[in-house]
């Protein structure tokens, strides 16, 4: 596979008070990607948009309408919904596209207004539908008490503590100070962690992700279909996914992100490299404590709480995780999510990353993404131009 990246662009991720609308960063995070491209709007023969929910855009078929804002016509249209991991797979379904030669140049657009759109009790309820709706969330069971549960079964297998989540808690905030995107680039400690409410054991406000609003857009395409700026950009090397059983207590070990497992050997696989020459990574932390079961399920370590504890994971380690601040820190608008992951890895085999970088300039990058409970997965690496 020979993918590019060709360009890419995100807004700020925040909460936004400023009465504009997810269809104003759609159009700023486009038009950003295709100046960065060095391409034209007529240039995009396919959109790929990334939008979890119809309940926060307001609009059914959301791909049609954002085309139409975005001056793009006769050109084939998707729109792709997977809960958390919908960014990343409208990614690989754009290199799909590319790759299959059915587009020559492919505009992907995540976004979401999630944060100020609704109040944040009727956001929670919504994304308690993103399990078994019958069985969890119509019975007032929320994400953050079934990610807790797995945190739980997580922590008594691996004897990681809450002090391993507040670590990743503190580390990611603390490189969202760096980004200018960022929605809580907070200076806070351990201390700061262990003294914030309590939301569903073990995991207290700060080991959680914020509701943001926000867009991000890459442009993917091949070496020859681009001008020659965009030759030297970084490529998608391998794509996986994989699903898990939507219940948590139907899984044999619900600490266990078997799911991202398997999407993760199948991206090895399919980009012929292995979990040791990755050299950075942006993953799903939408609690501290996934982050830490999503670095086990990705191969980077045999015991992963003693590589988290040994530094492995800093900027400084051998695989620097979340430098953009990940979902804790940058934040967590779902449709754009997967998109900003992406356009981070990519900014950083570049070399042009605005934020925190890597100890040592890496030649692959994953992204990591979910729906559920690491129910649907999806991981996309990518590799520096050669």
């Amino acid at each position: 596979m020979c993918v590019m990246i060709a360009g890419g662009a995100m807004t700020r991720f925040n909460r936004r008070k400023d009465a504009s609308s997810y269809r104003d960063w759609a159009q700023a995070a486009f038009s950003a990607a295709l100046r960065d491209a060095g391409l034209e709007r007529h240039d995009i023969d396919a959109l790929v948009v990334a939008s979890e929910s119809d309940f926060f855009t307001l609009q059914l078929n959301p791909a049609s309408l954002l085309a139409d804002e975005l001056g793009l016509f006769g050109i084939r249209l998707m729109r792709v919904e997977g809960g958390g991991a919908s960014g990343q797979i409208a990614v690989q379904a754009g290199a799909a596209l590319v790759a299959s030669g059915q587009a020559q140049r492919v505009a992907v657009l995540g976004l979401e207004p999630s944060a100020s759109h609704l109040p944040g009790a009727v956001v929670s309820e919504l994304y308690s539908f993103s399990y078994d709706a019958w069985t969890d969330g119509m019975t007032g069971v929320d994400s953050t008490s079934i990610y807790a549960l797995s945190a739980l079964a997580f922590m008594q297998r691996t004897a990681a503590t809450q002090q391993d989540f507040a670590r990743i808690a503190v580390r990611n905030r603390q490189n969202a100070r760096q980004n200018p995107n960022a929605h809580l680039p907070l200076d806070i400690t351990l201390n700061d962690v262990a003294a914030s409410p309590v939301i569903s054991a073990p995991y207290r406000r700060l080991d959680c992700s914020p509701l943001s609003d926000g867009a991000a857009c890459v442009i993917l395409s091949r070496p020859e279909n681009l001008p020659e700026m965009g030759k030297d950009r970084a490529r998608i090397l391998g794509m996986g996914c994989a699903n898990d059983r939507v219940r948590l207590a139907e899984r044999a070990d619900p600490g266990d992100f078997a799911a991202k497992r398997l999407s993760a050997q199948r991206a090895y696989s399919s980009a012929g490299i292995t979990p040791a020459e990755i050299g950075l990574a942006e993953v799903y932390d939408s609690y501290s404590g996934a982050q830490l079961q999503a670095l086990e399920a990705l191969g980077f370590a045999d015991d992963v709480v003693r590589a988290e504890r040994e530094g492995m994971f800093c900027a400084s380690g051998a695989v620097p995780v979340n430098l953009s601040g990940g979902l804790l820190g940058q934040g967590a608008p779902v449709g754009a999510t997967g998109v900003a992951q992406v356009l981070t890895c990519a900014q950083q085999l570049e070399g042009r990353y605005a934020g925190v970088a890597p100890g040592t300039p890496p030649r692959f990058a994953l992204a990591d993404t979910h729906g559920g409970i690491a129910t649907l997965c999806a991981v996309t690496i990518l590799g520096a131009a050669k």
